[in-house]
């Protein structure tokens, strides 16, 4: 099997290094300073338990690699770049080759069904960073992550196992999982919390919101008959295959959502994340101010190109009571 890692940057850095660096036949697809530094020295990855520097080929598009049969294609492109990704799949000649979606949210999976008939899901726990180009970081231990992984919309079949004793052999945990949605909607929870420590910043108390942002999202899974499955704090698995731990001279500046506004990347995920909420909540009939209210603030911060941390407490509870007043009226 040779693995596509479509999209070199946090996640997808710290994947096809690990992978790279076990051994096993890896090509990134990449843009910008990120891919010219692939392309000069190589992909650093730091973990608090080693620094290694990985090759591979890496191209800037699906056009320039000539696919195989064997290949597994892994998006790791934030949502908001999925559907320009998968038509250039699909123009590069892709038909067959699975596609796994290592993404948050659960739009990706729907994406590709359109156009790809075997896609898989891949529920993402990985602390990582890009910390310079060419450089990522991973802050867990002993494992630099926890995959689950599955078809869409049910079940596992081959390509499942296969991805996973690869990632397995990377030093990522990887667990095969029929219901991978109900994993991907529980990580969907915790990702509801990104907008907050973006827009709010690290050290802002976030728990009133966060609650606000959860109740509405279980209110809407119930409505909607959608199961959903705890990875949060409570999964064992956690304590065991992923304890946080610093990496000496790097910061971890919070997750994507706060290393998208911090680059100027000029978008961000929480249309995808808090925006399912919003989405789901319309669909059925439930009341979601919380979750509209960040949403709109997530592109108002785009929009005026406001860096992480940019809005305080009490703006963003005014802000929310309005929005709550006005759907009252």
């Amino acid at each position: 099997m040779r693995i596509i890692v479509y999209g070199v940057g946090a996640i997808g850095g710290t994947v096809a290094a690990a992978l790279a660096l076990s051994g096993q036949q890896v090509i990134g697809i990449a843009r910008g300073a990120q891919l010219e530094a692939i392309r000069t020295d190589g992909l650093l990855l730091r973990s608090p338990d080693r620094t290694a520097r990985a090759h591979s080929p890496c191209v800037s598009d699906p056009a320039e690699i000539d696919f195989r049969a064997d290949d597994a294609i892994l998006l790791t492109m934030k949502t908001q770049d999925t559907l320009a990704a998968l038509e250039r799949l699909r123009a590069a000649g892709v038909v067959e080759q699975p596609i796994f979606c290592v993404q948050n949210g659960v739009t990706n999976e729907r994406l590709a069904l359109r156009r790809f008939p075997e896609v898989h899901g891949v529920t993402v726990m990985m602390p990582a960073t890009i910390s310079a180009p060419g450089e990522v970081s991973a802050f867990s231990t002993p494992r630099h992550g926890i995959f689950d992984i599955g078809r869409y919309p049910g079940g596992s079949n081959r390509h499942d196992t296969d991805l996973a004793e690869a990632l397995e052999a990377a030093n990522i945990a990887a667990f095969v999982t029929p219901d991978v949605m109900q994993s991907k909607y529980g990580k969907l929870l915790l990702n509801l919390r990104n907008i907050l420590e973006a827009a709010l910043g690290l050290d802002a108390d976030l728990k009133h919101f966060g609650a606000l942002l959860r109740a509405e999202a279980e209110a809407v899974f119930a409505a909607a008959g959608i199961p959903w499955r705890d990875i949060g704090a409570s999964d064992p698995r956690r304590e065991q295959l992923m304890r946080y731990q610093p990496i000496p001279g790097v910061d971890r500046s919070g997750g994507s959502t706060t290393q998208s506004l911090a680059r100027g990347a000029g978008s961000v995920e929480t249309d995808y994340l808090n925006g399912e909420i919003v989405l789901l909540g319309r669909l059925h009939g439930v009341p979601v101010p919380a979750n509209a209210y960040f949403v709109e603030l997530s592109a108002r911060m785009v929009r005026e190109k406001l860096k992480p941390g940019a809005i305080s407490v009490s703006e963003a509870e005014a802000g929310l009571a309005a929005a709550s007043a006005h759907l009252r009226t």
